[in-house]
């Protein structure tokens, strides 16, 4: 036992916050160590001193009835440091305890959702600490049938991962799957939302997510009671819900406190947005380049006028903006919240008023691509939002080697490479909706 006490300080010894302390309880020598970046010491110290120091009980007593937790491996001891917990070791009975603490606040406040807009629904979000997560989850849905599974991944960094699911609604079968790969590859590190796609065995270069991320609690709720899976990793501010289908872009929870009508107005409008900034792009493209003859002559003769003195093709010329645009989006997400809208929007006003007046692009076309952009911020999920700005430029190519027929091909492959995805068995393409949903809209 005490060649761990000497192992243990040569694990630490680069960590300059791995403190040891002597001190006495029970009149007998004792030595706390831990790590004082995670834990209160003061605090803790008159914590233990309040629980252990019990009059009907001598320390041995103490240590037999198993008032406290032994440790029984060196391993465990290591863990339980990194966990924040502080050590307890006795040298004359030569026993290790693991000791509840008081941590220091290393978590942020639950604050309003920063990445989605929630509209006349709960504002709070989720945080980084997996269990504050569970625990807002929790709140929201008061029912005992909620299924909670942590499991362990990782071995230079261990990584919590929490599996919900609400019992008698929850895919069983798409559960017990996730678990398992979850267990099987137990030593793969999970550092980001890629690496936990590789072990749960999906590819990485799919542009399609097979899941969706959320903050806001409400939007998991739903989710569960669909049956589907909701993973909640450890240091990720974000609920996975499992499987992502064709449908969740066009939905939230949120917007089922508006009445039936204006809810389908909505998804409409969404369904809208995705048709234009997936193809308008590619049909200037097809019509200008490849196929005028299917304008009217009033408006073929207007887009030929627009693009008077225009030097370059359709398609550099389409492939152009998008690429500048791609990189206005890009830096308003990048630079400082102070500066970055203001800078981007007059930016963005300036050089299209510039590219224009230097005739190197038409003014049709700086409304199409306009249109394009927000139609595109209309779905639902950052994910979706990037997969379709990507997948529009497969469309403005086919266009321009083969006009409409291009765009026709385009959409069939598209729509091809939908249905061939699936999690675990369960098609992109699939709509799944709770029972009490089914009525409703």
């Amino acid at each position: 036992m005490k060649i761990w006490l000497e192992e243990i300080k040569t694990v630490f010894k680069e960590c300059d916050d791995f403190f040891l302390q002597h001190d006495y309880l029970y009149n007998q020598p004792v030595i706390l160590f831990g790590l004082s970046t995670l834990i209160d010491i003061p605090q803790t110290k008159k914590l233990i001193e309040i629980n252990l120091n019990m009059p009907k009980y001598s320390l041995q007593e103490v240590i037999d009835h198993h008032l406290v937790k032994v440790a029984r491996e060196q391993n465990n001891i290591i863990d339980a440091i990194l966990e924040g917990k502080i050590i307890l070791y006795i040298p004359d009975f030569e026993k290790y305890m693991i000791m509840e603490v008081i941590s220091k606040s290393l978590n942020r406040s639950i604050e309003l959702p920063t990445n989605e807009n929630v509209i006349q629904d709960a504002l709070d979000s989720f945080i980084e600490d997996i269990d504050t997560n569970i625990g807002i989850i929790r709140k929201h849905f008061r029912t005992k049938f909620l299924i909670t599974k942590v499991i362990s991944t990782g071995i230079e960094q261990e990584k919590k991962i929490a599996l919900l699911g609400l019992e008698a609604h929850v895919n069983q079968n798409l559960m017990r799957k996730i678990e398992t790969q979850l267990k099987e590859k137990h030593d793969q590190e999970i550092h980001n939302a890629q690496s936990l796609v590789k072990t749960l065995g999906f590819s990485a270069w799919d542009i399609v997510p097979k899941y969706k991320s959320t903050e806001i609690p409400t939007e998991v709720i739903a989710s569960l009671k669909k049956g589907k899976v909701v993973l909640i990793i450890d240091d990720f501010p974000f609920a996975l819900i499992f499987p992502n289908f064709l449908w969740d872009m066009f939905t939230t929870e949120n917007e089922r406190n508006l009445p039936i009508p204006l809810m389908l107005f909505i998804r409409v409008l969404r369904v809208i947005g995705v048709i234009v900034a997936t193809l308008m792009p590619g049909l200037y493209v097809a019509l200008v380049s490849v196929n005028p003859e299917v304008l009217q002559l009033e408006l073929g003769l207007s887009i030929a006028q627009s693009r008077e003195g225009v030097p370059y093709p359709a398609l550099v010329e389409v492939l152009m903006m998008l690429v500048i645009l791609e990189l206005i989006l890009e830096a308003s997400v990048r630079l400082p919240k102070s500066i970055g809208p203001t800078l981007t929007m007059v930016g963005g006003i300036i050089l299209g008023q510039a590219i224009i007046s230097a005739k190197l692009v038409s003014n049709l076309l700086t409304i199409v691509v306009a249109g394009t952009t927000i139609a595109n911020a209309t779905v639902v999920g950052i994910q979706n939002h990037l997969m379709l700005r990507l997948l529009k430029y497969v469309i403005v190519i086919l266009a321009a080697i083969y006009g409409v027929l291009g765009i026709i091909v385009g959409t069939v492959l598209i729509c091809a490479y939908f249905a061939s995805i699936n999690v675990y068995g369960i098609s992109y393409l699939d709509y799944q909706v709770s029972k009490d949903e089914s009525n409703n809209g």
